[in-house]
């Protein structure tokens, strides 16, 4: 599985640094423009501090993040 964004161009969706083979079975989740949502402040600083990792480039790819979770399950 893999994560790709794209722009709605002329009706057809346009991935941004992505190519896919053609006839790939793809799953759309659209957000709304002025969709919010609010956090509680530690949940906040919680992501905060996670966007900062990424940031850092301390990151687990899928494939790692998956085996871990096979693991525990």
């Amino acid at each position: 599985m893999q994560l790709a964004t794209g722009t709605v161009i002329d009706g057809k969706i346009v991935l941004e640094g992505a190519t896919l083979p053609e006839g790939t079975v793809v799953t759309v989740l659209v957000r709304d423009t002025d969709e919010t949502f609010e956090l509680p402040p530690e949940l906040e600083a919680e992501l905060a501090a996670s966007i900062a990792e990424a940031d850092r480039g301390e990151i687990v790819s899928a494939a790692v993040l998956f085996e871990r979770l096979r693991r525990i399950s």
